[in-house]
């Protein structure tokens, strides 16, 4: 099986409105440390089951996190292969706004200011003949 690398515009979206709230992040953060039943989890937080359940069914669809059954209980594991294209994902983000401020940085020192070089605009007009 070969692997996507990268992430469609619904996977991108699914995943940071996965990640837009510290409960979903704080269950992610949980799941990657260990497997833990939704139980577990749950007890955790001042909310009710059902809706730790949402949370968790937020991060299953995007794929950040895997569910299985084991007898009655529900598991709950990190899934590290979406996590690193996620984190591909930002690199190259980080990556394009790098190079753009390398290249703002070039032009800003090529000229102060990034404007003409006064000394030669000046002697053009006082000598327009030369």
């Amino acid at each position: 099986m070969v692997a996507r690398k990268e992430l469609s515009e619904a996977e991108v979206d699914r995943v940071f409105q996965a990640l837009a709230t510290s409960t979903r992040r704080d269950i992610l953060r949980r799941t990657i440390e260990r497997e833990q039943s939704v139980s577990t989890l749950a007890a955790e937080y001042e909310m009710s089951f059902a809706a730790v359940q949402k949370h968790v069914a937020v991060l299953e669809a995007a794929n950040l996190i895997v569910k299985r059954a084991e007898g009655r209980e529900r598991l709950v594991r990190a899934n590290p292969e979406m996590i690193a294209r996620a984190r591909a994902l930002l690199a190259r983000y980080e990556e394009l706004w790098r190079s753009r401020i390398a290249r703002l940085d070039d032009l800003l020192a090529e000229t102060p200011a990034g404007r003409p070089d006064s000394d030669t605009t000046d002697n053009a007009r006082e000598n327009p003949g030369d």
